[in-house]
């Protein structure tokens, strides 16, 4: 990132320093498969949780929700339908990518020790509706920002974080049993890295590459 001259304000100054350490950290950010099984202290998975709620939201609605999943019972159904959905992937995949999506460490969810999923409520009472009336989305929008925020939050300090996305909407709302209206965002897996690498495990192997900015920026 470049530097920039902000105006004087009573807030804080991001020298730069800071600014390559900021750059440093979106580029180690990884979704993570291979963790360590060591437990991840309660208290920082609450201040982790904090930092989240600082994430933007339509109207301060704030409508993230963060379900944690220490019950053994619910986590093996969980697995249960990763198994399920990532076999039917598997299957509608062409014959030439088969091979290399079953290749592929798509989730954490035998070595996570910290298992945790984020809905989105699409009526919060708070925010007043305010941004909401002609994109509803934004709710889900604002969901997927605090799941972002948390992301770095934790890489910062040395914990990965992984996405786990094969799931069954409706199949993970009832085992968590949570509000049938809620939108489910995503199923995450955190836990202290066993390795790290500044490039995305699925680049490395083979599957896609990354873009940079300029092949996703259009002029009008």
């Amino acid at each position: 990132m470049t530097d920039a001259r902000l105006p004087d304000s009573a807030g804080p100054t991001f020298d730069d320093v800071f600014r390559r350490q900021l750059d440093e950290l979106f580029a180690w950010r990884r979704d993570v498969r291979h963790f360590s099984r060591e437990p991840v202290p309660a208290g920082l998975l609450a201040d982790l949780f904090e930092l989240a709620c600082l994430a933007p939201s339509v109207g301060l609605s704030q409508p993230w929700r963060f379900v944690i999943v220490d019950d053994p019972s619910r986590r093996a159904a969980i697995r249960a339908d990763f198994e399920a959905c990532n076999a039917r992937a598997l299957a509608d995949q062409s014959q030439e990518r088969a091979a290399s999506y079953a290749r592929l460490k798509l989730a954490g969810l035998d070595q996570a020790p910290s298992q945790f999923a984020i809905f989105a409520d699409p009526e919060p009472a708070q925010g007043k509706r305010l941004g909401r009336e002609t994109m509803p989305d934004t709710t889900t929008y604002s969901a997927v920002m605090a799941a972002h925020t948390l992301w770095l939050a934790a890489r910062a300090v040395n914990l990965g974080l992984g996405w786990v996305s094969i799931l069954n909407p409706a199949a993970i709302a009832e085992t968590l049993d949570i509000p049938a209206h809620w939108t489910f965002i995503g199923y995450f897996c955190l836990g202290f890295l066993l390795a790290e690498d500044d490039t995305p495990e699925l680049e490395r192997a083979g599957w896609e590459r990354r873009q940079n900015a300029g092949s996703r920026i259009l002029h009008r």
